[in-house]
């Protein structure tokens, strides 16, 4: 299945075109953040890195509305184009303010990068079941959660190497040019979808036209359900990736390069999840991986923090002392559970939304995420400056099994008829 959507245009361009989008704003989002890390005359970056964050992160609530009514309104396919166009606009701003070194043009760039990923981010999901049938879903969404890890993957390392050869912007303004152009030509070979409700009227009220997202959400319960098992996967991927380097660094006693190597075995393990997700629906939509899923996250969540705590470890011994391997493994099978959580569960949201407002139900659900990844960033900040690192990750773990129990009491199907097609039913209906 993999190959063959690979291998058509109903879903390669998308493809490629959301791997580039997710690659470009990393990278640049990276390349800043690693800037204001190496320039001398920073002596406390943290304000600025809380700053980075909050620029990315800021229009997935303040515009999310706009960019589900926009992608309900017109084709998705031409919105897309419009949007990876203004792309290579503002990522000839950024080239511009990295030349001058200027931390507020660069911030600017990444803010309005922010606001085209709110714009894209309804699309690239909610144009899926146009292109794909219910049996493809899955493993297109299989496809779409691992390219997003790996390009985060890559767009770390990308700017960290960048970042080191500051005195030669040309490196990153032409990587990131000419990923901006590569985004926008695979737009262009996106088929057109025709405009899911072209009656619809956009509101500009920003503020009422996300409350409208969020009301829509939960008028039917099973999006709202959804919504947040989508929301707790990417609450305990950010709190891992957070956590991440400073269990290799201080816990370990890894280098810089250790904790890149512990980045690229989550992501890929994500892609591994995602895949196999994928495998099991057997090309049906079923909903038993969640649940496995979801168990397997605080399993390993709960041994990363047993096997650390009190832990030390040699510099550059990490992957040759028995506990390295065992926290590499840990990070593998919870980047696995996740992604067995995500994508029966996405497939699901995307079955149940009704075609004319399906961009709008996933701008909600992205209002969701960045809503558990502010607030988990936020605890997670309290939680170590009283407890240890380790004791995050047991308390991550318990958290995890009491959301596990939520998601099985509430579940929406019944698991004895998974793969029956019980939830092809659209929005509304059920």
């Amino acid at each position: 299945m993999f190959i063959r959507l690979m291998t058509t245009r109903r879903f390669a361009p998308l493809f490629w075109c959301q791997f580039i989008s997710a690659f470009n704003s990393n990278f640049l989002k990276n390349s800043l953040a690693f800037l204001v890390l190496f320039t001398p005359s920073i002596t406390d970056p943290g304000p600025l890195f809380y700053l980075i964050g909050a620029a990315f992160i800021a229009p997935f609530f303040l515009l999310s509305g706009l960019g589900g009514e926009t992608a309900d309104r017109f084709d998705k396919a031409i919105v897309t184009r419009w949007v990876k166009l203004a792309e290579i606009v503002v990522g000839a701003v950024a080239v511009i303010g990295y030349w001058f070194q200027s931390i507020p043009v660069l911030v600017a760039a990444l803010f309005t990068f922010g606001v085209l990923a709110t714009l894209f981010g309804p699309i690239k999901y909610g144009i899926l079941p146009d292109h794909l049938s219910s049996e493809e879903l899955p493993s297109g969404n299989a496809l779409v959660a691992g390219a997003t890890f790996l390009a985060i993957l890559l767009a770390t390392i990308g700017g960290g190497l960048v970042a080191r050869k500051g005195d030669d912007p040309a490196v990153f303004g032409a990587g990131l040019m000419l990923f901006a152009v590569l985004g926008w030509a695979s737009s262009m070979l996106i088929p057109r979808t025709g405009a899911g409700a072209p009656q619809l009227r956009i509101d500009p009220n920003v503020a009422r036209s996300t409350g409208a997202l969020i009301k829509m959400l939960w008028s039917d319960p099973r999006l709202g359900w959804g919504a947040l098992v989508i929301g707790w996967f990417w609450l305990v991927s950010a709190m891992a990736l957070s956590l991440m380097p400073r269990l290799v660094t201080t816990v370990l006693g890894g280098n810089e390069q250790a904790v890149i190597i512990f980045l690229a075995i989550f992501s890929i393990s994500v892609a591994i999840g995602s895949g196999l997700a994928a495998w099991l629906s057997h090309g049906q939509i079923v909903h038993f991986p969640i649940l496995v899923g979801a168990f397997i996250i605080g399993v390993c969540s709960l041994d990363l923090g047993w096997a650390t705590y009190g832990a030390t470890s040699e510099v550059d011994a990490v992957f040759t002392s028995a506990i390295g391997v065992r926290v590499a493994v840990d990070f593998a099978g919870l980047a696995i559970g996740g992604g067995l959580l995500i994508v029966p569960t996405f497939s699901a949201v995307q079955a149940w939304a009704a075609p004319d407002r399906r961009a709008r139900v996933v701008a909600a659900v992205n209002v969701v995420i960045a809503t558990l990844i502010l607030a988990g960033t936020l605890v997670v900040a309290e939680l170590q400056t009283e407890v240890t690192t380790p004791t995050v990750f047991m308390l991550i773990a318990g958290a995890d099994f009491i959301v596990l129990g939520l998601i099985a009491y509430t579940m929406p199907t019944n698991l004895a008829r998974d793969g029956s097609h019980p939830l092809q039913q659209p929005y509304g209906q059920a």
